[in-house]
């Protein structure tokens, strides 16, 4: 479903473009990139979940938010804890796997909100960047949601939506705050993002917020 931009570009390690118009740009990454366990993994647990559900396995993906306010840039991203959160933007975190598991710092993830910040291996970036919407007052709104989002435990169901809650439902959350009409948005051909629903689901217990399109293919 993904709506694939003719600027699907990248260079020095982050999305090419410079940030002069105001714009919300949807990343889609290989879950995994970068790490062979948790590509691994993935595929395990797709192949299994295809098998239960009788259909074929697709691939899975993970994904983030460039936000464009010239002059600044913001990267809207959940990623496993570290240290020295405030360099990077950090305005929320939560558990994963279980709240006891949680108490270690190994088993927590951050919700950034990163003023000049970077997405890591975005030179796996698939069908990206896919330019969502370029309205400077729905980027404000995203942009001011942010810390706002829930903390579920990830990889779990905790807020009853029928999907786990991870990285994908923080994006899919985010760009409904905001006022963004999502409904033709999704992950590359072929491809599936879990997660994305609980993140709508979410959205919309909390309230309707005026709808603004998403940009029209390019």
């Amino acid at each position: 479903m993904g709506r694939i931009s003719n600027d699907a570009t990248c260079v020095s390690g982050d999305l090419a473009g410079s940030g002069t118009d105001a714009g919300i740009d949807l990343i889609w990454l290989p879950l995994g990139a970068g790490g062979h366990s948790v590509r691994w993994n993935g595929r395990v647990y797709e192949a299994v979940t295809a098998l239960l559900q009788r259909r074929a396995g697709q691939d899975l993906y993970h994904s983030a938010l460039r936000v464009s306010l010239p002059p600044d840039v913001w990267v809207v991203e959940m990623t496993p804890e570290g240290a020295g959160g405030d360099a990077r933007g950090v305005v929320a975190g939560g558990c994963v796997g279980s709240r006891r598991a949680g108490r270690s710092r190994l088993f927590r993830y951050e919700v950034r909100r990163w003023r000049g910040g970077s997405i890591g291996d975005v030179r796996e970036a698939v069908a990206s960047p896919d330019r969502i919407c370029s309205d400077e007052a729905t980027c404000r709104n995203l942009i001011a949601s942010v810390p706002l989002v829930p903390t579920p435990v990830w990889g779990r169901d905790e807020l009853g939506t029928g999907d786990m809650w991870n990285s994908n439902s923080l994006t899919s959350w985010a760009l409904a705050r905001a006022g963004v009409d999502v409904q033709e948005v999704g992950p590359p051909l072929g491809g599936r993002a879990p997660g994305w629903k609980a993140g709508l689901v979410v959205s919309a217990r909390q309230g309707a917020v005026p709808r603004r399109p998403a940009t029209e293919r390019r």
